[in-house]
């Protein structure tokens, strides 16, 4: 009798505790990131682009490297080649001559709606690099460019512009817009040409991650 008194207590206890197992496994649960408000990211960028200098086809090629400051804002560092064919003629030399610039500074690049498939930027370029002339005939021929001190020049830019950039994944990022290059004034050896002003259209591609740190936790949903 006094093993049964024991034994049905001792029976209701366990299943009281398994029922509330039961519950408990049953409770429904939501991630959320415990970064959302704080996300870091790094990249490596290559684009190139097309516009004019002086109504002559000009090419573009960029490469950069920026941190992303939880995906409102990037600085970094950027650098750019510069090639427009401007067929001027050169009486010393007697052949047609292109344009060519290097050039390399600071990025800075607010960003809108930054938790977007598709996100508004408005980057900014500051710095600064080298302008001259190179043979038409070289570059034609894939020969060594030999450019003479004469003909080239020091040159700063400031350059601003508006793109969209399309979040393809959490590593990949495409971008596109339009930019317009100022410079300083440039002083070339029977150069037409005092300023490399001008719009460049651009496309190009992003790769790094860009929102590190994830922490996913579960938490409880309120009834």
């Amino acid at each position: 009798m006094n093993n049964q008194k024991t034994t049905i207590p001792l029976l209701i206890f366990l299943l009281f505790g398994l029922f509330t197992k039961a519950q408990d496994n049953d409770e429904k649960y939501i991630t959320f990131n415990d970064r959302r408000n704080v996300v870091h990211g790094v990249y490596l960028g290559i684009a190139m682009g097309y516009g004019e200098i002086e109504g002559e086809d000009t090419y573009v090629g960029t490469f950069k490297v920026a941190y992303v400051a939880n995906r409102q804002f990037e600085v970094g560092f950027l650098a750019k080649g510069l090639y427009s064919r401007q067929d001027i003629f050169n009486p010393r030399s007697g052949e047609n001559d292109d344009l060519i610039a290097g050039y390399a500074g600071f990025h800075l690049e607010p960003i809108l709606f930054g938790r977007s498939r598709v996100s508004l930027s408005f980057p900014l370029f500051i710095g600064g690099g080298a302008v001259g002339y190179v043979s038409r005939d070289d570059i034609d021929n894939d020969v060594d460019i030999d450019i003479d001190d004469d003909d080239v020049d020091a040159v700063f830019v400031l350059e601003p512009g508006v793109s969209a950039l399309f979040n393809i994944s959490r590593f990949v990022q495409i971008e596109a817009g339009v930019k317009y290059r100022f410079s300083s004034k440039i002083e070339l050896t029977d150069s037409p040409i005092d300023r490399i002003n001008g719009f460049t259209s651009q496309v190009g591609i992003k790769l790094g991650i860009f929102n590190m740190g994830r922490n996913r936790y579960k938490k409880t949903l309120d009834q």
